[in-house]
């Protein structure tokens, strides 16, 4: 069976590897360096998977087949509606490093339907599930975004002033899911976090980039970074910001000062 990947960067072609390894034929798509091969990439598929940068997705979603599954493996979308047209779409997100995962070093997961968790479970690749997609896609963006304060503050991984920090930002987090109409317990889960306590710490580009625009507020990267680009969805208005959510106001003023 035919699996279409869209995007051959770090995540995609980890997941790849795992598909690979069942013994699925895989294309890949890659959004940065092809153009012209979308057709012949998804021709023949039987299920799409999405793992391009955020930026990039709603740009080649009304390109993707409506009929056949699709796997929303990107994370930066804070909005479920994108997949309104499609017959049958399912999410997963959480913790997983790529590396971890091209390793076959154990990883947990987040997943919205059974097809999904079937499709990727191997003996190192776990999941759990939760029918709540727009938590999942709000809690995968969102997490990136305190990652950033999280390195602006220069906050250290395992000090107690870490660690007040994580908790604080997930009821934050709840908050804002349940202000959204998702399901505030969604944070509880991998995509949640899970997800979160790995990415507020370094070799995550959301920490790295938060530290730098602390010595610089004007610094500027050339490197896929989902969580200024999901920051400025926000401040665009994309989703509700609770009354309570001080981090991420804080993050908002602190916006309007970079770059």
């Amino acid at each position: 069976m035919k699996i279409a990947i869209m995007g051959a960067g770090a995540f995609g072609t980890a997941l790849g590897g795992v598909l690979a390894s069942k013994g699925f034929d895989l294309d890949y798509y890659d959004s940065v360096l092809e153009h012209k091969r979308l057709r012949d990439v998804i021709h023949g598929a039987k299920i799409t998977i999405l793992a391009v940068p955020s930026e990039a997705a709603p740009y080649l979603l009304p390109y993707l087949p409506k009929d056949i599954p699709l796997v929303v493996a990107t994370k930066g979308l804070l909005r479920d509606e994108y997949f309104a047209p499609f017959l049958n779409y399912a999410i997963i997100s959480g913790p997983g490093y790529a590396d971890d995962i091209k390793a076959g070093r154990p990883a947990k997961l987040t997943a919205t339907d059974n097809w999904v968790i079937d499709l990727f479970t191997t003996s190192y690749l776990s999941f759990d599930k939760t029918q709540d997609k727009r938590g999942v896609l709000m809690c995968g963006s969102l997490k990136n975004v305190y990652a950033i304060l999280a390195g602006f503050r220069n906050l250290k991984s395992g000090t107690a002033e870490h660690n007040l920090f994580l908790a604080a930002a997930t009821n934050e987090m709840k908050s804002i899911l349940s202000e959204n109409g998702a399901k505030p317990e969604t944070v509880d889960l991998a995509c949640g976090k899970g997800d979160l306590e790995i990415t507020c710490g370094l070799p995550s580009r959301n920490y790295d980039l938060g530290q730098k625009l602390r010595n610089n507020p004007h610094y500027q990267t050339t490197k896929t970074v989902e969580g200024i680009s999901t920051l400025k969805k926000i401040c665009r208005g994309e989703i509700k910001v609770p009354e309570d959510a001080k981090f991420l106001r804080e993050l908002i003023r602190l916006e309007a000062t970079w770059g």
